[in-house]
């Protein structure tokens, strides 16, 4: 996955029926059109790029970290969490593409979340996927592999000439999907995965985007190490977990954006979460926190005569991604796989001001919980982020954050998503 990134957007796209051409990264571009080598260009080749260019991204990345010791008493310690959703002129998430090398570059700089991913997709074995015996790295999730035209990337942060599908330092043994990496004391892991829709292929839900398309990515960031408490030393890892959702592409004109008539859109949605209600004891025992995917639809209809815009999305949850020494005692604090999400916002077209449309989400929900949660979310915040894409409004995408408000629990919901005429 790491450096495969760069080699996918060649030949994924044509071997997912995204024409003859090299494949593209997507991007969100800013009106003007995207950056290529200090040069604004308008031109749009988002399914089949000729150029090398850098597309900044509407969505939002969480960072969490915590420690475990092989004491296997104290499930997560030292916690701390944070989550940002970004809009279309301010975003710390940006995706550069070179079609003559094939080379993907992933940059996540955030201060607000501490978000740090800087990797370059350059070997051709950073391709991957989840039927052989190289597989995306702990917390992917075989789920995710069952998106429609979805490519995989894997490689090690830095350095470009670490190996393909890690970076770090000292013996360790990597882990696979299911089960993360595990290191003798004094070692290291870190491993940068992304994935995206192909461009010019369909979507979960059928419709296919050629100028946007959304991603996700996780890096997890892991040190092995040792603590002493009461003159007994035991092994103590430390964990940074990544984790984003984004869409990006060739971004539509502000003048070439329709003022009048209404236009529906349907496409893809995928999110990342962290439900936990369980931090204050109301239900029982105080369990550890674990990222979930969430992957779906979704439906745009706009007012372009109103400047309106209405959201909704409807996903999956996918398995929560728990490592391998956190300790807990019956069922974890997460939402249980298989249940449905929904949620639906309202946002207005400000083409100057927010470089597209910005709103909130109005409700949110899930069909069904764990640890006694309730299925709906009292939203506490949230947004709606969002732009147009090609060269006359044809497709939209961006991203949205849901935000619980139930006192003392843990509810992060960061998405994205893109659309195109039916």
């Amino acid at each position: 996955m790491r450096n495969r990134l760069m080699l996918v957007s060649l030949t994924a796209l044509s071997a997912c029926g995204g024409g003859g051409g090299p494949q593209a990264i997507g991007s969100s571009a800013a009106p003007a059109g995207a950056v290529s080598g200090g040069t604004t260009t308008t031109t749009h080749s988002f399914a089949n790029p000729t150029d090398a260019k850098t597309y900044k991204a509407i969505g939002g990345n969480q960072v969490f970290e915590y420690t475990t010791d092989g004491r296997l008493c104290c499930g997560q310690q030292a916690q701390t969490y944070a989550g940002n959703a970004s809009t279309a002129r301010d975003s710390g998430i940006s995706v550069a593409y070179d079609p003559r090398a094939a080379i993907f570059t992933l940059t996540v700089n955030d201060p607000k979340t501490g978000a740090a991913t800087a990797t370059r997709f350059q070997d051709p074995a950073s391709r991957t996927d989840f039927d052989g015996l190289k597989e995306p790295q702990w917390g992917t999730t075989p789920a995710l592999g069952t998106i429609p035209n979805v490519r995989f990337l894997q490689a090690g942060d830095g350095d470009p000439r670490s190996p393909y599908d890690r970076s770090g330092t000292g013996f360790v043994t990597s882990g696979d999907r299911d089960t993360p990496p595990e290191g003798e004391s004094g070692s290291s892991y870190t491993s940068t995965t992304f994935f995206y829709q192909v461009p010019g292929t369909a979507n979960r839900a059928g419709t296919t985007t050629k100028y946007v398309t959304y991603a996700g990515y996780l890096r997890n960031s892991i040190s092995f190490g040792t603590a002493t408490s009461n003159g007994v030393q035991f092994k103590q890892d430390q964990w940074h977990l990544e984790r984003g959702a984004f869409a990006y592409g060739e971004q539509t004109s502000n003048n070439a954006v329709p003022r009048a008539g209404t236009a529906t859109y349907t496409g893809g949605m995928l999110a990342t979460m962290v439900m936990n209600p369980t931090l204050d004891g109301r239900f029982g025992e105080v369990k550890p926190t674990f990222y979930q995917w969430i992957d779906g639809t979704s439906r745009i209809d706009v007012d372009f005569a109103r400047n309106s815009v209405g959201l909704s999305v409807s996903g999956t949850v996918l398995a929560p991604q728990i490592d391998r020494m956190t300790t807990f005692t019956g069922p974890p604090a997460t939402v249980a796989a298989g249940s449905t999400f929904t949620a639906s916002g309202t946002a207005q077209i400000d083409l100057v001001n927010a470089g597209g449309f910005a709103g909130a989400i109005n409700s949110a929900g899930f069909s069904a919980t764990t640890n006694g949660a309730p299925t709906a979310v009292n939203i506490a915040g949230s947004s709606v982020n969002g732009a147009f894409y090609g060269p006359a409004a044809e497709e939209v995408g961006g991203g949205f954050r849901v935000v619980g408000g139930t006192p003392d629990q843990r509810i992060d919901i960061l998405g994205t998503f893109t659309g195109a005429k039916p």
